[in-house]
C-alpha cells in the first residue's frame, strides 16, 4: 500500500519541522546549570532572591568588563565562588543583555507568587529591597549602554531588562519603611567582620 501526501500537507510538515528547528536554536537558558541548581536549593525568598541578583550581576560584570574574582587567584572566596557558581556565563551582548532581563523577570515572578500566597511573609520586603537595589544598580550600568546597542535583539532586550528593573524599583518604593529588626539585620549584614 502506498500512501501519498497532499504536496501542501508536505509543506506544511516542512515548514513545522523548520519552525522546530529555529525556535530550538534561538532557545538559550538565561541560567547556567550551576545557577539553576542554587535557585532550586534556595527554598526561602530572600536566598532565592540573593542567588538571581548574584546571576543578574555576573552578566553585568561581564558586559561592563569589570574584573570579577578570578578562580585562580589566590582569594579563598573566589575559589569557592567559582566552584559554586562555576564560570562566568558566556554570550553575545544582545543574549546576556536577555539573560539579565530574564532573571530579574523571574525574580519578579518569585516575588508575586509569595505575596499571592502569604501577603505577610517577613521575607517580601527584605527580598524586594534587595532586589530594587541590584536593580538600582543595573539601571545605572545599562542606561549607558543604549547608545552602544546596534541591532534589534540587543535594543529590545536591553530595553527589557530596564523596563523590569524600573518596575522592582517602583514596587520597592510602595514598601513602608523598614522596621527596627530590619534595619539591625541589615547594618549586621554590612558591617565589615574585623579580623582578630
Amino acid at each position: 500500500m502506498r500512501v501519498s501526501f497532499h504536496p501542501r500537507t508536505f509543506l506544511l510538515i516542512a515548514l513545522f519541522a523548520a519552525g522546530v528547528h529555529s525556535t530550538v536554536a534561538q532557545t538559550r537558558d538565561h541560567l547556567t546549570p550551576q545557577e539553576v541548581d542554587l535557585v532550586k536549593d534556595a527554598q526561602a525568598l530572600d536566598l532565592r532572591v540573593a542567588v538571581f541578583v548574584k546571576a543578574a550581576e555576573r552578566r553585568m560584570a561581564v558586559l561592563t568588563g569589570v574584573a570579577m574574582p578570578s578562580p585562580t587567584s589566590n582569594s579563598k572566596q573566589a575559589k569557592k565562588d567559582a566552584e559554586l557558581w562555576g564560570e562566568l556565563p558566556k554570550g553575545t551582548r544582545a543574549e546576556l543583555l536577555g539573560d539579565v532581563a530574564k532573571i530579574l523577570d523571574e525574580a519578579i515572578t518569585n516575588i508575586d507568587d509569595v505575596s499571592m500566597h502569604d501577603v505577610k511573609n517577613p521575607l517580601l520586603p527584605k527580598a524586594l529591597r534587595k532586589l530594587a537595589a541590584a536593580a538600582t544598580q543595573i539601571t545605572d550600568q545599562l542606561t549607558p549602554m543604549r547608545a552602544q546597542a546596534k541591532t534589534e535583539e540587543e535594543i529590545g532586550n536591553l530595553e527589557q531588562a530596564l523596563e523590569n528593573a524600573q518596575s522592582i524599583i517602583e514596587a520597592a518604593r510602595k514598601l513602608p519603611p523598614p522596621t527596627e529588626k530590619e534595619k539591625k539585620e541589615k547594618s549586621k549584614t554590612s558591617k565589615p567582620k574585623e579580623k582578630p
